[in-house]
């Protein structure tokens, strides 16, 4: 599977500290002391590059204050290369949207199941590769932690990056629905998740009524609290394997605590984690380049110090080098602790890079 895919398709059709010495290793759930500012991409690795031009990318990526490495893949000689060139080396895994075969053919059971009832095994909501695990489930939290084990016992794997750690998008960003020649106004039932049998069951025993039965579902506090919690528990329970294994854990979520509740029920700020890197793309959410600011000092308030914020932007969306310039000295004066770039990292975003972080 490619990164986003979806959001990519949807917005350019229509216009991812040294090694093992890091500040990761401090107690889950206390303040992080990040001693300077951390930069962060996301990659994609690609087979096809030579272990001599990693070296020289990556530390062209160290000169510019880039610190560490988002890995969508499993590739030893990019997390080696990247280790060696001074950056930390991390796998970014896709947590609840899981669509191998394997788990399609023999657990459709463990999917989760819309308002109007249909699984995301079989009818995958917006795109075909949107299946969403539920969370409710001991099969599949037992899933995801033995997934976990196996990646941090890996010698060349810092740290875990959780991804996709979250509902189905109940309501996407704004910009996306001319893509889906959608109104999105209010919640619609085939994207409100899950009302699955083991959901439903674990509401009632503790709210005494079928979330199926609420009138107005999408206004009921408890339902949406219960949500929060599912995928609150799934983090907490990897972050307990990370902090044990003695590596890192972080994730990339929604751009603020609000838009994170209230669209894909995901209350991050109450993760035990090591940092967070919110995606705040500004373009997706039809918002100008100052906003950036705004999730940032949104995200770090709702945190009280808990752990680092280090903001993510969405490359594409910068019309001008100016513009990303800006973008990036508008979050590190809000206080973010670093950026996390998603898109080409090119030479020219590099020296921006430099120049913005001084």
């Amino acid at each position: 599977m490619k990164k986003r895919d979806f959001i990519k398709a949807s917005l350019l059709g229509g216009i991812g500290l040294m090694s093992s010495g890091s500040s990761f290793g401090n107690e889950v759930g206390k303040p992080k002391q990040t001693g300077g500012l951390k930069h962060w991409v996301w990659e994609n690795p690609d087979e096809k590059e030579d272990e001599n031009s990693l070296k020289e990318r990556y530390g062209r990526y160290f000169q510019a204050g880039i610190r560490g490495m988002f890995f969508e893949a499993d590739s030893e000689k990019h997390f080696r290369a990247a280790k060696a060139a001074g950056l930390e080396a991390h796998r970014w895994m896709w947590t609840m949207n899981r669509g191998e075969k394997e788990l399609l053919d023999n657990h459709p059971d463990w999917y989760a199941v819309s308002r109007d009832g249909k699984s995301c095994a079989t009818n995958p909501p917006y795109v075909n590769y949107y299946r969403w695990l539920c969370p409710s489930k001991p099969e599949v939290q037992e899933y995801l932690k033995n997934h976990v084990k196996s990646i941090l016992a890996m010698d060349y794997v810092d740290g875990i990056h959780l991804d996709y750690v979250r509902y189905c998008d109940v309501i996407l960003p704004v910009n996306l629905w001319q893509n889906y020649k959608i109104d999105q106004t209010r919640e619609l039932p085939e994207y409100d998740f899950c009302y699955c049998d083991t959901c439903r069951a674990k509401y009632k025993s503790e709210h005494g009524v079928d979330p199926l039965d609420i009138q107005y579902p999408d206004q009921s506090l408890s339902w949406r609290k219960f949500r929060y919690d599912r995928i609150t528990n799934i983090v907490n329970s990897l972050a307990e394997i990370a902090n044990g294994s003695k590596k890192a854990i972080t994730a990339a979520v929604f751009p603020t605590p609000e838009v994170a509740r209230r669209i894909v029920r995901q209350d991050w700020t109450n993760w035990n984690l090591d940092g967070v890197c919110p995606m705040i793309y500004h373009g997706f959410y039809k918002e100008q380049v100052s906003w950036i600011g705004d999730a940032v000092e949104e995200g770090i308030h709702f945190l009280c110090g808990r752990f680092p914020l280090y903001a993510g932007i969405f490359l594409p969306d910068f019309k001008t080098d100016e513009e990303l310039e800006q973008g990036i000295k508008t979050a590190l004066s809000h206080g973010a602790s670093g950026i996390s770039f998603f898109g080409d990292v090119s030479d020219k975003v590099l020296d921006i890079l430099k120049k913005a972080s001084v």
